[in-house]
C-alpha cells in the first residue's frame, strides 16, 4: 500500500524558489500509485515552503504520475498545514467551467477556416470572459462542436455573448445557426440563436455579433413556482412589528429557507393586511409554516391575526390561522410560532402538540454555560426549527444552564408524530461559554415520566474541549449518534485578491437528495487557525448531521458584520469520506454589499464530484488506570486490524485534556473498514516529561449491517403504534373534510371518490414507511472489548511502548512471543549507533507494526560481528512472509552492515531466517537505510556458515567471495523492487523555497508498510 516516510536530503540549493529537484529512490513495487504524503519539518530560518508539483517516474515499470499541488506547506500561510496528502492528478481547481456548444448552419457554404472566438457577458455586462478563441474546433457544414472553458470569475447567467472570427483564410465566411452555454456549478443552460451570416459578402456584412438570450429555453435544476401571501395583523393597542420578520414553510417534499418579509420601513402596522410575494421550490401540498422574529426588545412584540397562501398559477389556497402574541411580554412569552395549514387544498389538518423538554447539564466542573443555548427537535413530520432557550420560558429554573442543573421548557409546533433526533447547541459567546450536556429528555405534554424518550449526549459543546463542536445532534438511547451521523468536512478558501478577508459571521446549508441541513454558522475550524477566513487562506470545517444524500447544492453567504466585511470566497470543497465522495465548487467572486452585484450569498452547485477512499466511523473509548503516575502526556496512537485489512496509524485527538489517572476518554475515528476486527496496536511516541501510561481498558465500537428478527413484544409494540398513527391520521383527515364540506355548502361540488381514495392511499404509505424502518437489516452497534491492565513505559514491566490487543470473548489469533536475533555483518565498520526499527509480517493477521529494538541482551547493541536478541509480543501473524528493518541515521556512526535476521515464532516453535548482507549506509551500496527481506529455508544459511568455516580455514579471512546462493538470493529479492524518480518543483512565488527537512511517503495499491525515514540519494550525488 505505502512506502515510509522518506527524507529527499536537502542540500543547501534544493528547494529554491522557481527550482526543480530529482530524487532517486529505491523501494519494494507498489503497483500502480494512488497518492503521496508530502511535508517538512518546520526547522530552519525559512521553513513555509510553496510546492508547484512532484513528478514520480516508476523507472521500473515504466510509469509516470504527476501530482499537482500549488498550495503552501506553512504554519503562517494558507490553512498552516506543513504535511499535505496529493492524489494523481489530485490539485484542487478554482476555476469556474463553462461547456460551450457551437451549431454550424445546415446552409451552403456555412463552414469557415476562420478562428472562431467567443466572449461571454455576465449578467449586468460589467464583467466579461475576454475573447476566448475556440480552438480545436472544426466548424463544418451542419457541425457541432463542444468546447469546455475554464474561467476564473463566476460570469453565469450571462446577459449575452459575442461571437465572431478572424477573417482569414480562403473559406472565412461562416453561417451561425446558435450557441448553447452550459454553467454546471450553477445549473444553468442558457441558448442564444443567431441563425446568421458571419461574412462581410453576405447580408450586413458583419464578421462579430451579438447574441441574446432566448429566456423561455433556459434550462435551471431547481423550479421555483410563485405564490402571493398576505399577513394580517390585530388591530389592538401595540400590535405593531417593527422588527425583521421571518417564515418557512413545510410540504410533502421538503421545507423551504428561512424566508424574510420586508414590509417596509414602517413595519407590520396595527390592523393593516400586507402583501408579499413569493418564488418557493415545489414542495407538494404543504402542512404548515413557522413564523418568528428574534427581537427581545420591549415593545417589539407582534400579534398576528393569521396569514394566507395563494399559488398565483393553480390558485392553491392555505391558511394559517394564529390569534396570538409573538412577544417576549405576552403570552407565554415565545417570539416564535407554529401554524399549521387548513383551506380547501389541505387533505389533512395536522394538530398542534406541546413538547416538555428537559435539559440536563453535567455534574462536573466547569459545566455550566452562560451562552445562548438553543434547541431544534425532529420528528417523522418535520421539526420544529431552533428554538432559544432561555430563562423567561423554563419552567422551572431561574439560572439556566448550570452544573447538574435539569431545565424544563415546554415547545409548542405543529405535532412531529415521533421525536427521533435533536439538535442542541449553543452561540459559543460569553466568557464561561462551554457546555458539558449529559442528555436532554423529550415527551409530549400531559404523559407520564416514563414516556420521556433519552437522547445520551455526555459530552462538551465547548471550542476548547474534545472535538471543538458547539452543536450536536442527539439520537435515543441505543442507537449512537456518533456512530450514525455523517460528517461533512468543509475546506473554504478566500481569494487571492486585496481586501479579500472578512470579519463577518460566515455560514453554509446544504442540500441533498434526501433532505437539506439546518444554516450552520462556521466558528470553530479544525486547523485552529486564529483568524478566519483570511486571504489566501483555507479554513476547514465539519460538520456532523444526519445523511443528505447525494450533495447538489449549497448556499454560503456572511452576516455582513464587522470593520471588514467584504470577502473574496476562492472555492468550496466538501469531503464526504463515509459516502467515499469529494465535492468541488468554484466561487472565485465577492460576497460584499458595495461590490459586484451586492450579493452576501451564493448559491453553488458542485463542478466536480470525485470518488475518495471511503471510510466509516468509529468509536474508541479508553479507561486509563486509577494509580500512581498512571497518566501521559504523549500522543497515543491505534491501528485497527480486520478480515478485509487494517487502518492508517491514527493518533487520538482531542482539545481536552486526556488520559488522565482513572478517566475514560471517548475518541471518534473515521478510517478504513477492516471487516472483523481480530486486534488492535496501542501505543504512545513516549515525548514530554513522565510520558508513562497505564491503559486499563479499550472498547471499539462501529456499526455493522444485521438481518433484525423482530420480537414478539417488538411486534405487539409496533402494532400498538401503527394503530395509533392510522387513527391519528385518520383524526387529520376527517377534520380536513369537516372544512371543506362548510366551505361547499353554498355550492354543489362534493369531494370524488378518487379524492378520499388517494388520501387513504397516501395514509397506508406513510404508514408503510414507517414499518420499514423496523424490518429487514438494520444498523447496530459492534462492540469489541479489550482487557489491557499493563504500562506502556520505558521503566516499567517490559519498557515498551506498544502493545497488541485481542478482543476477548471472540474467535481469532492467540497472542505469541517472537524472539529476533539481529546478526551484525563482519565488515569493518559495520556496526551502528543509530536507532534500529523493525516491522514482521504475517501470511494470515498482519504485521506488527513498526517496533523500536530498544532492550538487547547486549549492553552496546549493534556491534560488528555481534548477535543481538529482543523479545516482541504481538497477536499471532500466522507464517511469516517479510520483514521490514530500518535505522533512524542517528549517532556518529550510523552506517549499518547487516547479516541477517533470525525469528523465532514460540507458539510454533518455528524459526524463521532473513538474510540481508548489504548495508544501511547513506554513503555505502545504494545510500538506503531500510531494507525488505524475505525468509528463505535453513539450508541457505547452514551453507553460508559452512563456506565461512572453510574460507577461515584457509585463510580467506573477510575477503573471500561471496556465497553463490545468497548471492542470487538477493538478485531475486533485487526484482521485487523498483527505482523511483521523484521530481520536486517549487513554486516561483516570492519566499516560495523551502531549508527544512522534506519528507514523502508514496502509497499504492500492491505493497502494505508502515513509516520510517529514508536519506533519498539526489540525481548525479555519489
Amino acid at each position: 500500500m505505502c512506502i515510509g516516510e522518506r527524507r529527499l536530503e536537502s542540500e543547501k540549493d534544493n528547494f529554491e524558489r522557481g527550482s526543480e529537484d530529482k530524487f532517486t529512490l529505491d523501494a519494494p513495487d507498489l503497483g500502480q500509485l494512488i497518492k503521496i504524503t508530502i511535508g517538512h519539518n518546520n526547522k530552519g530560518g525559512s521553513a513555509g515552503w510553496f510546492l508547484s508539483k512532484v513528478i514520480i517516474e516508476d523507472i521500473g515499470n515504466k510509469r509516470k504520475y504527476d501530482f499537482p499541488l500549488d498550495r503552501w506547506l506553512a504554519l503562517d500561510e494558507d490553512d498552516g498545514k506543513i504535511q499535505r496528502d496529493i492524489l494523481v492528478g489530485g490539485a484542487i481547481t478554482t476555476a469556474i467551467s463553462y461547456i460551450v456548444t457551437v451549431i454550424t448552419g445546415d446552409v451552403r457554404g456555412a463552414g469557415t477556416k476562420s478562428k472562431i472566438f467567443l466572449v461571454m457577458y455576465g449578467a449586468r455586462g460589467n464583467k466579461n470572459s475576454g475573447k476566448i478563441f475556440l480552438e480545436g474546433g472544426v466548424f463544418d457544414r451542419n457541425r457541432t462542436d463542444i468546447f469546455n472553458i475554464e474561467l476564473a470569475v463566476l460570469l453565469s447567467p450571462l446577459s449575452r455573448v459575442s461571437i465572431g472570427h478572424g477573417n482569414v483564410g480562403v473559406n472565412r465566411g461562416w453561417y451561425c445557426e446558435k450557441v448553447v452555454i452550459l454553467c454546471p456549478f450553477t445549473g444553468i443552460q442558457q441558448t442564444f440563436p443567431c441563425k446568421n451570416w458571419l461574412d462581410e459578402k453576405e447580408g450586413d456584412g458583419l464578421i462579430e455579433r451579438q447574441l441574446y438570450e432566448v429566456v423561455s429555453l433556459r434550462k435551471k435544476r431547481l423550479k421555483k413556482l410563485a405564490w402571493s401571501l398576505w399577513v394580517w395583523t390585530n388591530d389592538l393597542k401595540k400590535a405593531a412589528c417593527n422588527v425583521p420578520v421571518f417564515i418557512q414553510l413545510y410540504g410533502q417534499k421538503g421545507r423551504t429557507d428561512q424566508i424574510r418579509l420586508n414590509p417596509g420601513p414602517q413595519g407590520f402596522k396595527p390592523g393593516k393586511i400586507d402583501k408579499f410575494r413569493l418564488e418557493i421550490p415545489d414542495l407538494g401540498r404543504f402542512y404548515k409554516i413557522r413564523v418568528w422574529h428574534d427581537s427581545k426588545i420591549p415593545g417589539s412584540g407582534w400579534h398576528l391575526v393569521k396569514m394566507t397562501l395563494l399559488n398565483s398559477l393553480t390558485k392553491d389556497k392555505y391558511n394559517f390561522n394564529c390569534n396570538r402574541w409573538l412577544d417576549v411580554n405576552e403570552d407565554d412569552y415565545e417570539t416564535v410560532r407554529e401554524l399549521t395549514a387548513e383551506g380547501p387544498t389541505v387533505r389533512r389538518i395536522m394538530g398542534m402538540a406541546q413538547y416538555r423538554v428537559t435539559l440536563c447539564t453535567g455534574d462536573i466542573e466547569g459545566a455550566e454555560t452562560n451562552a445562548r443555548a438553543f434547541i431544534c427537535l425532529f420528528g417523522d413530520a418535520g421539526d420544529t426549527g431552533e428554538r432559544t432557550l432561555s430563562s423567561i420560558i423554563c419552567r422551572n429554573n431561574t439560572d439556566i444552564c448550570q452544573k447538574g442543573s435539569a431545565d424544563e421548557y415546554t415547545i409548542e409546533a405543529v405535532t412531529l408524530r415521533k421525536v427521533k433526533r435533536v439538535r442542541v447547541g449553543h452561540d459559543g459567546k460569553g466568557g464561561g461559554s462551554g457546555w458539558y450536556l449529559e442528555r436532554v429528555l423529550v415527551r409530549e405534554e400531559g404523559q407520564p415520566e416514563s414516556d420521556n424518550v433519552e437522547f445520551p449526549c455526555n459530552r462538551w459543546l465547548d471550542r476548547d474541549q474534545d472535538d471543538g463542536q458547539l452543536i450536536r445532534e442527539l439520537l435515543p438511547s441505543g442507537s449512537n449518534a456518533t456512530l450514525k451521523n455523517f460528517r461533512y468536512h468543509i475546506s473554504i478558501k478566500t481569494g487571492d485578491v486585496g481586501g479579500a478577508s472578512t470579519d463577518s459571521k460566515v455560514y453554509i446549508k446544504l442540500y441533498g437528495e434526501k433532505r437539506d441541513t439546518i444554516k450552520q454558522i462556521l466558528q470553530v475550524s479544525d486547523n485552529n487557525l486564529s483568524d478566519h477566513f483570511e486571504r489566501s487562506r483555507v479554513d476547514e470545517f465539519t460538520l456532523e448531521t444526519m445523511d443528505i444524500g447525494e450533495i447538489n447544492q449549497l448556499i454560503i453567504g456572511h452576516d455582513s458584520t464587522g470593520m471588514r466585511a467584504g470577502w473574496f470566497l476562492g472555492s468550496v470543497q466538501i469531503r464526504v469520506p463515509r459516502r467515499g465522495k469529494k465535492y468541488t465548487f468554484p466561487v472565485n467572486r465577492w460576497l460584499d454589499k458595495n461590490a459586484a452585484d451586492g450579493r452576501t450569498e451564493v448559491e453553488l452547485y458542485p463542478s466536480e464530484v470525485e470518488e475518495i477512499e471511503k471510510l466509516i466511523h468509529y468509536e474508541v473509548e479508553i479507561v486509563t488506570g486509577d494509580m500512581g503516575n498512571a497518566s501521559t502526556s504523549a500522543r497515543v496512537y491505534m491501528q485497527i486490524y480486520g478480515e478485509e485489512g487494517k487502518t492508517e496509524v491514527l493518533f487520538l485527538k482531542s482539545r481536552s485534556k486526556v488520559f488522565q489517572r482513572g478517566n475514560k476518554d471517548t475518541f471518534q475515528l473515521e478510517a478504513a473498514d477492516v471487516g472483523e476486527i481480530f486486534k488492535i496496536r496501542v501505543g504512545h511516541t513516549g515525548e514530554g516529561f513522565g510520558s508513562g501510561w497505564f491503559v486499563d481498558t479499550v472498547e471499539l465500537r462501529r456499526l455493522v449491517l444485521q438481518d433484525m428478527e423482530i420480537t414478539p413484544e417488538e411486534e405487539a409494540r409496533k402494532k400498538k403504534e401503527k394503530d395509533k398513527l392510522r387513527q391519528l391520521l385518520r383524526k387529520e383527515r376527517l377534520k380536513a373534510k369537516e372544512q371543506r364540506k362548510k366551505k361547499q355548502k353554498s355550492s354543489d361540488v362534493e369531494s370524488s371518490s378518487e379524492e378520499e381514495s388517494s388520501e387513504e392511499s397516501e395514509e397506508e404509505t406513510e404508514i408503510e414507511d414507517d414499518e420499514e424502518e423496523l424490518e429487514g437489516m438494520q444498523e447496530v452497534v459492534d462492540v469489541y472489548r479489550f482487557q489491557a491492565n499493563r504500562w506502556l513505559a520505558t521503566d516499567e514491566e517490559d519498557n515498551e511502548l506498544v502493545m497488541e490487543l485481542a478482543p476477548s470473548g471472540r474467535s481469532g489469533p492467540e497472542p505469541n512471543t517472537y524472539e529476533v536475533q539481529v546478526i551484525t555483518g563482519k565488515m569493518p565498520k559495520g556496526g551502528t549507533d543509530a536507532n534500529v526499527y523493525l516491522n514482521i509480517y504475517g501470511e494470515e493477521y498482519g504485521d506488527t507494526g513498526e517496533r523500536a529494538l530498544r532492550k538487547s541482551d547486549k549492553s552496546n547493541k549493534f556491534e560488528q560481528g555481534q548477535t543481538d536478541t529482543f523479545i516482541i509480543h504481538a497477536i499471532d501473524l500466522g507464517p511469516l512472509k517479510k520483514i521490514r528493518i530500518r535505522h533512524d541515521n542517528s549517532g556518529n556512526a550510523s552506517g549499518w552492515f547487516l547479516d541477517r535476521v533470525d525469528i523465532t515464532d514460540h507458539n510454533n516453535e518455528t524459526t524463521y531466517y532473513f538474510p540481508c548482507q548489504r548495508w544501511l549506509a547513506v554513503d555505502e551500496d545504494d545510500g538506503q537505510l531500510s531494507r525488505e527481506l524475505i525468509p528463505v529455508d535453513e539450508s541457505y544459511i547452514l551453507k553460508d556458515e559452512k563456506n565461512e568455516e572453510e574460507e577461515g580455514e584457509e585463510g580467506g579471512g573477510g575477503g573471500g567471495t561471496e556465497d553463490t546462493g545468497l548471492a542470487n538470493l538477493a538478485l531475486d529479492m533485487k526484482d521485487k523492487s523498483t527505482m523511483y524518480s521523484v521530481t520536486v518543483k517549487t513554486g516561483d512565488k516570492k519566499r516560495a523555497g523551502t531549508d527544512a527537512n522534506v519528507f514523502i511517503t508514496l502509497f499504492g495499491t500492491d505493497d502494505d508498510t508502515e513509516s520510517r525515514e529514508e536519506v533519498v540519494k539526489q540525481e548525479g550525488q555519489t
